[in-house]
């Protein structure tokens, strides 16, 4: 009868904890919501909403973001510094910013080929027409999808810090754990309320490595729109769903025909430049890598110069 009591007593704390931190998490969502709302339009793609921000003039680029990330990585200092030259399109992928699930989708988990078939819809909803397209880290594997799948609408692909290629053992710890019934029930939740400003300073400082994270990064991005439940456990199984797309998506890669700009640096320890770029670099004929000595994974960021130069040689490799 003890253990009755004491097991329905547990029962009863930790739902009274559930209650805390759903309240906590609706809070804390709602107040992201005010302080980052859509900057875009949120088209209906087939169903699904999409949130596409379009700013510039001259040849149509396509940003596509990097994981747990959004719209707003491009609009700290890409948008603003190119947008003279070109009309940067910035389109959030499935469950990340302000774009919802694809209704209609093969798996649990939305593939590099369904992201790439709704970017492309969403692009040509805003009359892109021959797009670069431009893909970071995760996004570089939605980029190349999207050149092998949509190669008549593609005039380039620049590929920053990408992952393209399969990589030997485990990912990382985090995402095994925080993929697992007991991450997605209850470690993402705590992290979905409590995460605060020290604790995303620590990750964006993983992130950027060995570069500094430039200032006011963190305050332009927020992190409340990262940290919301529905996008945590979904970029997350997105990232352990890659490896097996990768494999077999890096076997056409020769297929690919338009210019390819690959940048890379060789600190970074997020994606290998050993494994990915280097590689890339030699299945794709028209590829052309810059090296970026000592960079980690943010040179969009943090080697600004030698990666905008990298689309503008880009634009004029595809006569754009």
């Amino acid at each position: 009868m003890l253990k009755l009591a004491l097991f329905g007593g547990a029962i009863l704390a930790l739902a009274g904890c559930a209650a805390v931190l759903d309240k906590r998490i609706q809070s804390r969502t709602e107040a992201a919501i005010e302080d980052f709302p859509p900057e875009g339009r949120i088209l209906d793609v087939n169903g699904t909403p999409v949130h596409v921000y379009v700013e510039g003039r001259g040849p149509d680029v396509i940003l596509i973001h990097g994981a747990g990330a959004n719209w707003k990585d491009f609009t700290f200092s890409m948008i603003p510094q190119l947008k003279g030259e070109f009309r940067l399109i910035a389109i959030d992928r499935p469950a990340h910013g302000y774009t919802g699930r694809i209704k209609a989708r093969a798996g649990d988990v939305e593939t590099v080929a369904e992201q790439a078939d709704l970017i492309h819809a969403a692009a040509k909803m805003v009359g892109a027409k021959r797009p670069l397209v431009v893909g970071q880290s995760y996004g570089g594997a939605v980029a190349l999808s999207y050149g092998l799948r949509h190669g008549a609408d593609t005039a380039g692909l620049l590929i920053i810090s990408g992952v393209s290629n399969p990589w030997d053992g485990k990912l990382a710890r985090f995402y095994r754990v925080m993929g697992s019934a007991f991450g997605r029930n209850v470690l993402t939740p705590i992290a979905s309320a409590y995460t605060g400003e020290r604790r995303a300073n620590q990750a964006l400082d993983d992130i950027f490595a060995p570069d500094p994270v430039p200032e006011g990064y963190l305050e332009h991005v927020g992190i409340g729109l990262a940290v919301r439940p529905s996008q945590v456990n979904v970029n997350i199984a997105m990232v352990n769903a890659l490896l097996p797309q990768i494999t077999e998506q890096s076997k056409r890669y020769g297929e690919l025909k338009m210019p390819v700009e690959i940048v890379h640096g060789t600190a970074d320890q997020t994606v290998g430049y050993e494994i990915h770029a280097v590689p890339l670099s030699k299945q794709v004929k028209s590829a052309r890598l810059t090296t970026l000595n000592g960079i980690g994974h943010m040179p969009h960021h943090s080697a600004q110069a030698r990666t905008f130069d990298a689309l503008r040689r880009l634009a004029k490799r595809a006569g754009l």
